[in-house]
């Protein structure tokens, strides 16, 4: 847990912002005392639903060349 000032907290707000984003919890102080936590917020996960993707990966097509011929071939060819 970080603490910063108010001050410091109005001049990098997108930076603290970003911490907070990746995980870091920080505290902003008034007067050297903790007045806001800035904390990630909580994304819900949504659940896989196995059937549907199935259901799409069946209907796909195996590709007719390897992936280390389609890379070389890209590569070696028109130059994207």
């Amino acid at each position: 847990m970080d603490g910063v000032t108010l001050a410091e907290a109005e001049a990098h707000l997108s930076d603290l912002v970003s911490r907070a984003e990746a995980g870091e919890t920080i505290d902003i102080c008034r007067d050297g005392k903790p007045v806001v936590r800035l904390v990630p917020a909580e994304v819900p996960r949504q659940r896989v639903d196995a059937a549907l993707l199935r259901a799409i990966t069946d209907k796909m097509t195996p590709q007719a060349e390897s992936a280390g011929d389609f890379i070389r071939r890209m590569r070696d060819g028109d130059r994207y």
